[in-house]
């Protein structure tokens, strides 16, 4: 039970999954470093170092994690996995005096590190994998929905709702993509002892056997391991790591990001779901304040810091290994994870539920729209005969005029301005000109390809978990 008169992180309860925290916590740590304890063991039995007896009995006491009695023995030798491997071998009569024989600590710890990353990674494929298919559904439902894009903040021309959400949804693919190719090369630091050479091991087996060693211990963890290591893995590999949480975090960041400028009251075309009983301020009851984008923004702007800590835990790992990666390693892997499993979960909450304003969206392209006819009554000016250079600065004239009376609060004036403008109505007919300012069919190939990319989406996360 959580003990509300310590300090807790707000990981331990607030952000992230069960899930997640499960396979960070104390407890699963500690069981994974015993399953290896086990592991290596039974090796060592196939070639002839222990015995069979032993092997049974430490296996019958792998799953009784005491943390209170490691922790009462941490405090008198200080060393977390030595308070642990004392622990276990107090339950076991038979077995606890063969226990880590040839091992240094990095050959469980990192090992079990690399464990937890892989699981973890596996649970945020799903968690992307579920985000995609849902970006997916809401692509192809508003691949026709003409809204005004924004270029610099400023209104541009105009684009579709399933185009923009296919933006979105594009990069994080990609993220998609890096985790199973981060999946894919994942490897444990393996057997190696003290720094990399495997000398302890070769003390026990003979150096002729150590290959075969190894292999036998990497298929028994369904582990691939490092060649070359020293004390620990490259941390090389976290950095790698926490690159690929990070570009999570960036896809996301961007998608919260412009969610809350299209929340905001003068766009108004999109927002989050606010519930019925949602309070959005303690002082302003009328407040619907975006506070789930909000969090997504927080967190991963957090983590976009981590990335650089990983660089130099890698960097500064000096010689065969030094320790000042060790006490960080403790929170920014886990919290890593932690992070990128909350933005993952809000976000599919947010796209799942998210509201349109139809409205608010055609409000903006009555306003904005017209401007974005301009360059087509250039082009068609200039295809009658009319100077490019005249026809640009007379349209700049119109539009600001009409930028004005819209700041005002007044509906657009640019069309009848151009149409009253003699350089254009004698080169461009009536019926031409309107055509021109019908806006609803320029948007390109935008629904054509959010169609097609939602149709990728699915293709590529058919069938992985």
């Amino acid at each position: 039970m959580t003990d509300y008169s310590s300090y807790q992180s707000p990981f331990s309860w607030r952000y992230g999954s069960q899930e997640m925290r499960r396979i960070w916590s104390e407890n699963q740590k500690r069981l994974l470093w015993r399953k290896i304890w086990v592991c290596l063991a039974e090796i060592q039995m196939q070639f002839g170092l222990v015995l069979p007896e032993q092997v049974e009995d430490i296996k019958r006491h792998a799953d009784q994690v005491d943390i209170q009695r490691s922790i009462e023995i941490e405090a008198e030798i200080h060393h977390d996995l030595m308070a642990e491997l004392r622990a276990f071998a107090e339950r076991c009569p038979l077995g606890g005096g063969i226990l880590h024989l040839g091992a240094t600590s990095m050959d469980i710890e990192d090992n079990a590190d690399v464990l937890r990353q892989r699981e973890a990674l596996q649970l945020l494929l799903s968690r992307v994998k579920e985000l995609l298919l849902v970006f997916a559904d809401r692509i192809e439902a508003e691949a026709e929905t003409m809204v005004m894009a924004f270029t610099h903040i400023q209104p541009a021309e105009p684009t579709t709702l399933g185009y923009r959400l296919a933006m979105y949804a594009q990069d994080l693919l990609e993220d998609w993509q890096e985790i199973q190719s981060m999946l894919a090369n994942l490897r444990g630091k393996g057997f190696k002892g003290a720094v990399g050479t495997g000398a302890a091991y070769g003390e026990l087996l003979g150096n002729k056997n150590l290959a075969e060693f190894e292999n036998r211990l990497s298929d028994k963890l369904a582990l691939p391991f490092y060649s070359i290591t020293t004390q620990t893995y490259p941390r090389r590999q976290d950095f790698e790591l926490i690159n690929v949480l990070a570009g999570i975090g960036a896809s996301l960041y961007k998608f919260a990001f412009d969610l809350r400028l299209l929340q905001s009251p003068p766009i108004g075309e999109m927002s989050e779901p606010f519930g019925s009983r949602q309070v959005g301020s303690s002082a302003m009851p009328f407040k619907r304040n975006p506070i789930n984008s909000e969090k997504i923004d927080s967190l991963a702007r957090t983590l976009s810091g981590m990335p650089a800590m990983a660089w130099h835990n890698a960097a500064h790992s000096l010689l065969e290994r030094t320790l000042d990666d060790s006490a960080n390693r403790r929170s920014l892997i886990p919290e890593a994870f932690l992070i990128c499993d909350e933005i993952l979960l809000t976000t599919t909450r947010i796209v799942r539920g998210l509201r349109i304003n139809r409205e608010a969206i055609q409000r903006n392209l009555a306003l904005y729209a017209p401007f974005a006819a301009t360059e087509r009554v250039m082009m068609e000016a200039a295809k009658a005969g009319a100077d490019r250079q005249e026809c640009h600065e007379r349209l700049r004239t119109h539009a600001l005029a009409a930028w004005q009376a819209v700041q005002l609060g007044q509906a657009n004036p640019l069309v009848e301005l151009i149409r009253a403008d003699r350089f254009f109505s004698e080169r461009i007919p009536v019926n031409v000109m309107e055509k021109l300012f019908e806006v609803t069919g320029y948007v390109g190939i935008a629904p054509q390809r959010a169609r097609e990319f939602a149709q990728r989406i699915r293709q590529c996360v058919a069938g992985v978990n």
